[in-house]
């Protein structure tokens, strides 16, 4: 066979009903940036648009990756990455307030993002190789508890607590996937019930505020209830239909924070209503049944617990952004996936959707899963 007809196979066996769901989220967020800085692709759609295309290349290119190189890379890949959040604490660019990015030159690397895919294949890994025999261990437990720990904790010092938060709970889906008696992670959420109130005197003045503000936005208006209450008033006024495209008045008058970023839905709500957030909703939860489908059909236990938790960590991303500007939970800083700028929350679900068609091309032999 030629290497000319080899292109060809290989992108005939790509998941393009997937990819296509891809391109088209991170379109209609090229759409959403581009209004939301007033009709022009500066200074956010043209650079976004750049960098979709060059993480769904990386993502396609991981779509090749072999099983055996994925369980090779897992413990060294978790290494390198606890390495780099000690290098942040010691060397990290300070950013709002926050040390979580090192300066590489070409670009600013945020390696906590990098930890939440990592983190699944690392467990996924650990537990493969563990005999069926101690999953209801201690063994079995203390060092998984240990390899989410430690990174939670140096993130926690960032202080990114949102992220800190994702990691620990994409470890902790592996966990209990893998088949940890449920006890454990029920003792675990009493503990971490009663542990709260006694943590909140030590969360630094931002976080509390903010977690006071999600109970009562209205107690400082103009101050830290702002946010949520003009993303609240935006997705609002939207209605069924929105308000239409460039019509809308929150964004365009400056009246939403980070209308570009963390609130971006709001943006998308005001302009598109009802029926633009109920289409981005069906989309991640496309991609969310994709990769569900894809653990239930893989052909080992790595493979099921790594699809599961990779597709866990997409859920987590957009469900927790959606609560965060709705008032249904504390603004934590996590931007919607695809459509919010920026691109380390873009990396960390480029890099999950390479590794779950790289485990979905594996059940068939070498074509991927095209099924949601």
């Amino acid at each position: 066979m030629t290497g000319n007809s080899l292109i060809p196979g290989a992108i005939a066996r790509l998941p393009w009903r997937v990819l296509s769901l891809v391109i088209a989220l991170g379109a209609f967020g090229l759409v959403v940036l581009y209004s939301a800085a007033g009709g022009h692709v500066r200074p956010w759609a043209f650079s976004q648009g750049i960098r979709f295309v060059g993480l769904l290349g990386i993502a396609i290119g991981l779509s090749r990756l072999k099983e055996d190189t994925l369980k090779q890379a897992a413990f060294p890949m978790f290494g390198v990455l606890m390495a780099l959040l000690v290098a942040v604490e010691l060397l990290g660019v300070v950013g709002g307030g926050s040390r979580r990015w090192l300066n590489l030159g070409f670009i600013n690397l945020q390696p906590s993002e990098l930890m939440k895919p990592a983190i699944v294949i690392t467990l996924a890994r650990f537990y493969d190789l563990l005999p069926a025999g101690e999953i209801r261990r201690w063994n079995a437990i203390w060092p998984a508890a240990a390899m989410i720990g430690v990174p939670f904790g140096l993130v926690v010092l960032q202080p990114d607590l949102g992220t800190a938060v994702m990691i620990a709970a994409g470890g902790l889906v592996v966990m209990f996937l893998a088949g940890l008696p449920l006890r454990l992670f029920i003792g675990g959420i009493a503990l971490v019930a009663v542990a709260v109130p006694a943590a909140y005197p030590f969360l630094h003045d931002y976080q509390r505020n903010r977690i006071e503000t999600f109970f009562d936005p209205e107690r400082d208006p103009l101050g830290d209830g702002y946010h949520i209450i003009q993303s609240k008033i935006a997705i609002g006024s939207g209605g069924i239909m929105g308000k239409g495209f460039l019509q809308g008045t929150q964004s365009h008058l400056d009246y939403l924070p980070e209308g570009h970023t963390d609130f971006v839905f709001a943006t998308m709500a005001e302009e598109w209503g009802l029926f633009g957030g109920l289409a981005i909703i069906i989309a991640f939860l496309m991609l969310v049944n994709w990769g569900m489908r894809v653990s239930l059909h893989a052909q080992s236990r790595f493979m099921r617990l790594t699809a599961a938790g990779l597709a866990t960590t997409i859920f987590f991303y957009f469900a927790i952004n959606l609560m965060m500007v709705m008032g249904l939970a504390p603004v934590v800083g996590i931007p919607l996936p695809l459509v919010s700028f920026g691109g380390s929350a873009m990396m960390t679900i480029m890099l999950s959707l390479g590794v779950l068609m790289a485990i979905a091309r594996a059940e068939r032999g070498g074509s991927s899963n095209n099924a949601f």
